[in-house]
């Protein structure tokens, strides 16, 4: 690697790579086309970095060694193209900040879940008295805590996109959850393509490490049986009994590791999160940690105390005896199906947003014995509509997130279930997922409080 660095976004990882690599004594120019938030700039300022926003200056950009790229970036940019063909490496923060540590890399990646697993794993460890940093797709970047030097070990969400920028990085212990289609706009509509960046997650693994990976996924299965893996395997399953790995019978998840010999159970009704997937994000979970910590005392109680984090299944209020289940995190319609299958109550549900190719056939039996009404919200919701016309009972239309409330609430009944669950991106009406549920939240306070004042004024 040479002396000068680009780095291209100025958000988490951006400033987080900006930061270690001016303390490795590296010459650093950062760019962003988008406006800095006033938290970055001043990171940026303090430590004297130099930086642009609101344009890419391709003079400078150029004038690098190596180029750290946001994942958020595609590379079917033009910029991004010129880059490439000037032959200069692209990499990701990840790849650019393993450079520099010795610590137990425990990275999650999959379609869905990842979220979920990575603040369970570190949870789990955690508890157990691991010195444990948590990184990726959550909390600091993993660039700013080598620089740090936070921690021994670091639990990393990976997604497809930063698996695109990593090549030698490597993986202590790597999850894969499931593959399903998504993103696939990024990988010219090629699901293979999908499925080999999902794969570099085993990248320069050894004998020694260890591959935790969801047997059941048919994709995953066929795509293991092609591939010369070096990391000792853990199926996870939730059909059938597996060696070296974990299942679920009836009841109780059974691990047992073959190295050292290993065997414990751990109650399914333990888990704190509902549905079928978080069976298999908790049987992840405690993999890692039964290989990390080999003391299964302490796994129910951590395992009970654990909350997930908002925007997945999270629980909002009830009003009226009328649950109303925040999961604006599923942008994508395998984490739908995930969700409905997970509720056993008739459902209000709540869909809508940025299609990003989705197949929904997958949802139409879900939808038909559970979905009481569909309420579409996006700018443009033609295909959802079409796809579950005669499927869902009544199918309705809202221009915004506090209608989308009020109407689920009047159509609701006591013991039914309001899940917003959109399937799709949020990019039309809010500014992310993060924005979407918040609005989801916020719509019904708001309307708690009224229907509130309108019962205490007909009292009075």
């Amino acid at each position: 690697m040479g002396s000068r660095l680009t780095i291209l976004g100025a958000g988490e990882s951006g400033v987080g790579a900006a930061l270690l690599a001016q303390r490795q004594g590296l010459e650093v120019w950062v760019s962003d086309s988008g406006i800095i938030t006033p938290k970055y700039q001043k990171l940026l300022d303090r430590n004297n970095i130099e930086y642009e926003q609101g344009t890419h200056s391709m003079d400078k950009i150029l004038n690098a060694d190596e180029i750290v790229k946001s994942p958020g970036i595609p590379d079917q940019l033009e910029l991004i193209q010129t880059i490439l063909d000037t032959g200069i490496p692209i990499i990701s923060e990840l790849e650019f900040a393993s450079r520099y540590t010795e610590a137990m890399l425990i990275t999650i990646t999959g379609t869905n879940g990842k979220s979920t697993t990575t603040l369970l794993i570190h949870h789990l460890l955690k508890e157990s008295g691991i010195d444990v940093g948590l990184a990726g797709n959550i909390g600091d970047s993993l660039a700013k805590q080598v620089m740090e030097g936070a921690s021994s070990q670091y639990v990393i969400e990976v997604s497809s996109f930063q698996l695109d920028g990593m090549y030698n990085f490597k993986s202590d212990i790597a999850v894969l959850l499931n593959i399903t289609p998504d993103h696939l706009d990024r990988y010219d509509f090629q699901l293979q393509r999908y499925i080999d960046s999902k794969f570099r997650i085993i990248q320069n693994m050894t004998s020694t490490d260890h591959f935790i990976f969801f047997k059941d996924d048919p994709i995953i299965e066929r795509e293991i049986e092609k591939r010369d893996i070096k990391a000792l395997l853990h199926p996870i399953s939730l059909t059938k009994a597996v060696e070296n790995g974990a299942f679920c019978n009836g009841d109780w998840m059974v691990f047992s590791l073959e190295n050292p010999s290993l065997e414990t159970t751990v109650r399914v009704e333990d888990v704190p999160l509902k549905g079928k997937h978080n069976i298999i994000n908790a049987m992840a979970s405690i993999m890692v940690s039964l290989i990390e910590v080999q003391d299964k005392s302490t796994l129910p109680a951590s395992l009970i105390k654990f909350k997930n984090a908002a925007h997945r299944m999270e629980f909002v209020d009830s009003i009226n005896q009328v649950e109303f289940i925040n999961d604006s995190k599923a942008t994508n319609v395998d984490a739908v199906y995930y969700a409905l299958d997970s509720i056993d109550q008739p459902i209000v549900w709540i869909a809508g947003g940025i299609d990003k190719g989705n197949d929904y056939n997958v949802l139409k039996t879900l939808v038909m014995e559970k979905v009481k009404i569909l309420i579409c919200i996006g700018v443009e919701n033609t295909k959802l509509k079409e796809a579950f016309e005669g499927v869902a009972k009544s199918i309705l239309e809202v221009d915004n997130m506090e209608e989308a409330v009020i109407v689920a609430h009047s159509m609701a009944i006591k013991g039914d279930v309001v899940l917003l669950s959109p399937a799709c991106a949020s990019f039309d009406l809010f500014k992310n997922y993060e924005d979407r549920g918040d609005q989801f939240k916020k719509s019904i306070k708001t309307l708690k409080v009224k229907l509130n004042m309108t019962h205490k004024s007909l009292v009075l």
